[in-house]
């Protein structure tokens, strides 16, 4: 029940977590380009240029997701490449990367915070989804047990409020 709630309220700290790396660390990475002009559609490489450089900056990694340039999530001058690792672990983890729009060239990893790192590998703590079937089983167990307790303790807080007398038998 412990892992539970302390991982259930770091999903719910995500969006602040979030909000707090991107003010900090992802704009200390985009000050160069400030008052840059944006590149206009036709200057822009090509997806697949930025997919290709994010998987050879990174080799370890697998590039999942690309955000195209714009001033709401990344930045106008990149594409922002979320990649995360090839391994049961590392797959957990993303590390988002910046790519030059108009070059297709790497400008910035960005690495995660600890707190984010934390975050990250929490969640499918959370949510049981670790190590497949076997852990899947003994969060159910977990879980019977944990309602368990809980029907208990309502019943023997209902029967002490209604006045009867509740003993072991």
């Amino acid at each position: 029940m412990l892992v539970v709630g302390a991982t259930g309220i770091m999903n719910e700290l995500s969006k602040p977590l979030f909000q707090l790396f991107q003010s900090t660390d992802v704009q200390a990475a985009l000050q160069p380009w400030r008052g840059q002009a944006e590149p206009a559609a036709h200057e822009l490489a090509s997806v697949e240029a930025a997919f290709i450089g994010a998987a050879r900056a990174l080799p370890g990694r697998v590039p999942i997701t690309v955000v195209y340039p714009n001033d709401r999530v990344g930045s106008p001058h990149q594409y922002l490449i979320w990649t995360k690792g090839r391994s049961a672990l590392t797959a957990r983890l993303f590390t988002p990367m910046l790519i030059d729009a108009r070059t297709g060239a790497l400008t910035a990893v960005l690495e995660m915070p600890w707190y984010l790192r934390a975050l990250q590998l929490s969640r499918p703590l959370h949510f049981g989804d670790y190590g497949g079937l076997p852990l899947k089983i003994v969060w159910g167990l977990l879980d019977v047990v944990t309602i368990a307790v809980l029907a208990s303790g309502l019943y023997l807080w209902l029967a002490r409020r209604s006045g009867r007398s509740v003993t072991p038998p």
